[in-house]
């Protein structure tokens, strides 16, 4: 028995990875996230599948799951949105298995921050413009930000930001991030991306405010800041020029 959790991706039921279906389709117990993992990310379940939604559960009740089904010996397939690396809450869940001696697999998922970048059509490493992405949040009731890990330290370098978890505090990312990026720093808000009702929101750090309170969204969504959303009158990469010499072409 085996609890394999997986990546559900960022919403769209056919954005999940090949291997991250095939669990789903193979798993006699599936539990998941029911407040951020779209309903139909369960189609790819077998009807005979016990589902359990784990939003109301406490992780004591989660943990009493995975235990009743390795009592059973029934693998478990474990769904969370976006990529388990990152905002998962997947570390404590690992380190109580490992205490049961209940084995688990991690297969990645499509993050979020990527689905996003795909609504946009953008590149987020643009040359000479931007090459560093840093994924942030704020600190809020479920976890603080550690000593250093602040708005202003990881604006300082002028690197892209994709904020999460922050929708409700766009003033406070606003007013960190002017002093730092300038008033008509390009800014969008990427709601829901890859779901039904996605929703974009393009702006500067000077008037993204107004912007988002004439058609506010709740809860998932990015926050993007960087110059580079906004360049267009970039250098190319040497990637592609012909007289780039690389190990695999052989140009002499």
């Amino acid at each position: 028995m085996t609890v394999h959790f997986i990546g559900a991706g960022p919403g769209a039921a056919d954005l999940i990875t090949v291997r991250g279906m095939k669990l789903l389709q193979s798993c006699p117990v599936c539990l998941y996230a029911g407040s951020i993992v779209p309903p139909e990310m369960l189609a790819w379940c077998s009807q005979d599948t016990r589902r359990v939604d784990t939003a109301p559960m406490s992780l004591d009740e989660i943990e009493a799951e995975y235990v009743r089904a390795h009592a059973a010996g029934q693998d478990v397939a474990r769904l969370h949105s976006g990529d388990l690396s990152v905002w998962s809450a997947v570390a404590e869940q690992m380190r109580r298995l490992d205490r049961l001696g209940i084995p688990y697999s991690l297969t990645p998922g499509v993050p979020a921050f990527a689905a996003a970048a795909a609504a946009l059509g953008r590149e987020l490493t643009i040359p000479a413009e931007a090459q560093s992405l840093v994924l942030t949040r704020i600190s809020g009731r479920a976890s603080p930000m550690p000593s250093g890990e602040t708005l202003a330290a990881f604006g300082a370098t002028r690197a892209t930001l994709a904020i999460h978890l922050a929708i409700h505090a766009l003033d406070r990312v606003v007013a960190e991030l002017t002093p730092l990026y300038g008033a008509d720093c390009p800014v969008t808000i990427v709601f829901h991306a890859s779901w039904p009702d996605e929703k974009i929101i393009r702006g500067t750090l000077g008037d993204i405010e107004a912007r988002f309170a004439a058609d506010p969204v709740e809860r998932t969504a990015i926050i993007f800041v960087g110059k580079g959303l906004g360049a267009d009158d970039f250098r190319e990469s040497s990637l592609y020029d012909p007289d780039y010499q690389r190990r695999f072409r052989d140009r002499t």
